[in-house]
């Protein structure tokens, strides 16, 4: 084996040793309530929140070791080169060669992994009381994403590839400048265009409600495009709410499931914890980060697809702009592990400071409470992790006010 093998199933280890000691960690404190809920949460819903998280922490090892053996297959297993050559030997531009190749990798790849998404919502979302879905809808679903995704990532690819031909070897930031105008345009299309398709959302009804609501925005200085209940209840018992677009397209999204299962005031709350990150520039800090990311691995790319070994130790026979993006993307995910700790610990100190703002401009009793109501889909594991290095994005009940509702 060579180099990128070994470093590749060295990582596979320490994230399948991370989940084994969040594991241990659940395991080790179900059978007890912490003091601090003790009053409010029943041994009997701990250990289901207890059980609930093992069952996704088992969906994420099975999900880890299946990517892997995607990742090895189209690889070192050859995948991408069969794929490359039956492109190739199509009479077309290379453009759309290329093009292909990238999005036959995309959809190979959704289609591959709907066995474990299928099992997730009819199985252990079932399991839990949380899914409903039919099966024609999650079929439905799922052919929609699917033309989504070609629709939407046949343009974007073919710019970028065009780009890395034609621009020379500062290409990647052309490619960079279109990576991000298409994301500022989906992010403002989405909830306008693109929701709908999946949802439908109706205005906030409840006057009384909504009256509380807007006043919170005004005291917080924020203008949104009008505040929607979304039928969320027709997929999952799930509860949630979030911000969509930015400018003059925001919304305002609650679940209905959220709505129903919560007092005014503690709906206040939940709003207040969304406008603490609007206040606090969360999104944008976030958004300006992910912008420098990307350019930094679009440099990197530039770089790599230089390097005969880049090709080699993936096993690729063709050295293309194609290849070098398509195998680029198939194995950015795993060496970028060792980030996601650091962005976990951004995650976890913005949910805090979101936190601390609701606490200012809405009811902190609220706050505290509602996590201990009985809202579906909502209950969390009361225990924090093993310290040291975690993966998890988000603090653990007992560590904070309330559950996230962040998109």
């Amino acid at each position: 084996m060579n180099d990128f093998t070994w470093g590749f199933l060295l990582l596979l280890a320490v994230e399948l040793w991370l989940l084994r000691r969040q594991t241990l960690s659940v395991r080790t404190h179900s059978n007890r309530v912490p003091e601090a809920f003790a009053e409010k949460i029943s041994l009997e819903q701990h250990r289901k929140a207890a059980s609930y998280t093992l069952a996704n922490i088992r969906m994420e090892q099975i999900g880890l070791l299946f990517g892997a053996f995607l990742l090895l297959a189209f690889t070192l297993g050859g995948g991408l080169n069969w794929l490359d050559a039956w492109w190739q030997s199509l009479d077309i531009p290379a453009l759309w060669q290329g093009t292909g190749l990238l999005l036959s990798v995309l959809a190979l790849s959704t289609l591959l992994e709907l066995p474990l998404s299928a099992w997730r919502t009819f199985v252990v979302e079932e399991k839990f009381g949380f899914n409903r879905t039919t099966p024609r809808r999650f079929v439905t679903d799922q052919l929609l994403q699917l033309i989504l995704m070609l629709a939407i990532t046949t343009p974007l690819v073919a710019s970028i590839l065009w780009l890395m031909e034609k621009a020379g070897d500062t290409w990647w930031i052309g490619a960079w400048l279109v990576w991000m105008s298409f994301t500022l345009f989906f992010t403002w299309a989405y909830p306008s265009v693109i929701a709908p398709l999946f949802n439908k959302f109706s205005p906030l009804q409840d006057l009384s409600l909504k009256e509380r609501l807007e006043d919170l925005l005004l005291r917080c200085g924020f203008n949104s495009n009008g505040m929607f209940v979304m039928d969320g209840s027709r997929r999952s018992s799930h509860g949630n709410a979030y911000f969509s677009g930015f400018g003059k397209n925001k919304r305002i999204v609650f679940f209905d499931t959220l709505l129903k299962s919560l007092e005014a005031d503690e709906i206040e709350a939940v709003l207040a914890h969304e406008l603490g990150h609007f206040k606090r520039r969360h999104v944008l800090k976030m958004m300006l980060t992910m912008a420098l990311i990307s350019l930094l691995g679009l440099a990197l790319l530039g770089w790599l697809m230089q390097q005969p070994w880049f090709f080699e130790g993936l096993g690729a026979h063709h050295h293309s702009h194609a290849m070098a993006l398509a195998l680029f993307l198939l194995v950015i995910p795993t060496f970028t592990t060792f980030f996601t700790p650091i962005f976990s610990s951004l995650s976890r100190k913005h949910e805090f400071e979101a936190d601390n703002y609701a606490a200012q401009q809405s009811s902190a009793a609220a706050l505290n409470q509602w996590p201990c109501q009985n809202v579906p889909g909502q209950r969390q594991h009361t225990h924090p992790g093993p310290p040291v290095f975690s993966l998890s994005p988000q603090p653990p009940t007992r560590y904070r006010a309330h559950c996230p509702f962040i998109l």
